[in-house]
């Protein structure tokens, strides 16, 4: 028996939480399933995983097997894309799922050089601002931004940008220039209503916290959304620098309040649990996160 590939499926039987649904992800029959989890058990002399009419539930040997095991499947997986990612080019489908407007404004114009870097690669690129479940979706990496809050995913942090009150001129000379967090209280604001967004806008500076809420007449749910919102002058709102460099950089929205700081939000490459990281998405990130510091370093227009 193939040592490795009996860890790999005892690994996604305790994660999919049952055979058949660890055979599915596998594609493997449920019989096939059984027969290499009761010829691990045979082999270790231990019971692994009890069955009762509520599913699965590892014995106090498997979860200690479960955790070496999940270890030792990513060291190998890891000499093993070292040795690719430096012989070969990349082939096949990766699957990506990302922010809209992010994507579209700093991975999409640079895609073209990371394709034509691995010409039998292909990507299949899932836009959206949801956090969608990457096994069910069938993802390979996701690109996230802000907190995290589910602990069983595999994720890296590869880049931070500061957040930024912003506005166009026009709504400005409208509205007037806020010139303390306090004044946002008399302007119109576009809240962001996913996750890291919200009418609640906390603000540091010198050691002091100041914490405003917010309200204005539009909620939007996609970040492109409110960039739209923000270029036609209906209002200002909290985003982060990659969310309008392009306008920065070219004076078509102004940064307020810049001696406040709000908290930075982080971008997350973010794996599938109980999958290999393969070495597609792995260089991809690497593509990305390079191509964000690069940015970074390019003086401004």
């Amino acid at each position: 028996m193939d040592r490795l590939a009996a860890m790999e499926t005892y690994v996604s039987v305790v994660e999919a939480g049952s055979f058949s649904a660890a055979g599915k992800r596998m594609d493997l029959g449920q019989p096939a399933i059984s027969k290499s989890i009761a010829q691990l058990e045979e082999r270790l002399g231990v019971r692994l995983l009890v069955r009762s009419t509520r599913g699965l539930t590892m014995t106090d040997a498997g979860q200690r097997f479960y955790d070496h095991a999940k270890l030792a499947i990513r060291e190998a997986d890891e000499a093993e894309q070292v040795v690719r990612h430096a012989s070969a080019s990349l082939s096949g489908k990766l699957r990506v799922s990302a922010a809209v407007s992010f994507t579209c404004l700093h991975v999409l114009p640079r895609l073209d050089t990371f394709l034509n870097r691995h010409p039998d690669l292909e990507i299949d690129l899932a836009l959206d601002d949801r956090n969608i479940d990457l096994l069910e979706e069938g993802t390979d990496v996701a690109l996230r931004m802000g907190t995290l809050i589910d602990s069983s995913m595999t994720a890296r942090r590869i880049a931070r940008s500061p957040r930024l009150v912003v506005g166009t001129p026009e709504y400005f000379a409208r509205a007037g220039v806020p010139k303390a967090p306090a004044d946002l209280i008399r302007h119109q604001a576009i809240v962001y209503s996913q996750r890291g967004g919200g009418q609640a806008w906390s603000f540091s500076k010198s050691g002091s916290e100041v914490a405003v809420a917010v309200s204005g007449r539009l909620r939007v749910s996609a970040a492109e959304g409110m960039r739209t919102a923000v270029l036609g002058s209906m209002g200002l709102a909290v985003a982060s620098r990659w969310m309008f460099s392009p306008e920065l950089e070219s004076g078509r929205v102004q940064a307020v309040l810049t001696d406040w700081q709000l908290p930075p939000i982080d971008l997350w490459a973010v794996f599938p649990a109980g999958r290999l990281v393969t070495a597609r998405a792995r260089a991809f990130v690497e593509f990305v996160e390079q191509a964000l510091a690069d940015g970074e370093r390019t003086p401004a227009a």
